[in-house]
């Protein structure tokens, strides 16, 4: 299965999926069933719910429709619409290697692959105190609330000042954690849990990742 194949293999076979749709073509853009074909099988061996993992990916469709607009309007419509198929088929490919690989063995999966120590723990603080700054934002709304008794709609400068608010709390929890960090040793890198092996299933999994890629590169050609 693929939950249980090291974070670097999955993140390499993602990575040569994405460039093998980037770098198509517009000519060649009919072959994108392909793509999907492979998406899906992978979500399927994964034991994934194919239809759940497709309509999450339909959140990039706005982003990439904005610009596939301006693309059509400065006269190339078929190159707009291959924007948004590869947008679209880019977006199943994170979500199919996030939904597989817990975001600390991402994390060291990437280490694995000499990733920039700062990049790596930017991701792990990002990661470990999101869930802090929701909190912090609770707070505040909740705060809000008793205050008003009920949430309108924020005018611009209510919006801003609850804004600013969060944005100091969050400021002053993070000095905190980070003296708590200090205190207890920490020297500019985050522990990492025990590292799995890269085995032959791994190399394996890579493998077919680039084959099937290259492949379908070979055979719109």
């Amino acid at each position: 299965m693929l939950h249980r194949r090291h974070a670097a293999a999955k993140i390499l076979a993602a990575l040569a999926l994405l460039i093998s749709m980037a770098t198509l073509p517009p000519a060649y853009s009919f072959g994108w069933p392909a793509y999907a074909i492979i998406l899906v099988t992978m979500a399927a061996i994964a034991r994934l719910p194919a239809l759940g993992l497709l309509g999450a990916a339909a959140a990039v469709l706005p982003f990439a429709l904005c610009f596939a607009v301006m693309i059509a309007l400065a006269g190339d419509p078929a190159r707009g619409v291959w924007l948004i198929i590869r947008a679209y088929l880019s977006s199943v490919t994170a979500l199919l290697l996030v939904a597989t690989t817990p975001m600390p063995e991402l994390i060291a999966g990437l280490e694995w692959l000499r990733t920039p120590r700062f990049l790596a723990q930017v991701m792990q603080f990002l990661y470990r105190y999101l869930i802090v700054l929701i909190a912090e934002a609770s707070a505040t709304r909740q705060a809000m609330m008793l205050r008003a008794g009920s949430a309108p709609a924020l005018r611009f400068r209510q919006a801003a000042a609850a804004a600013g608010s969060l944005f100091a709390r969050a400021y002053a929890r993070a000095q905190a954690i980070h003296r708590a960090m200090v205190a207890r040793g920490f020297d500019g890198h985050l522990p990492t849990s025990a590292k799995a092996h890269f085995q032959w299933a791994d190399a394996g999994l890579l493998a077919t990742a680039i084959v099937l890629s290259a492949g379908v590169r070979i055979l719109l050609r």
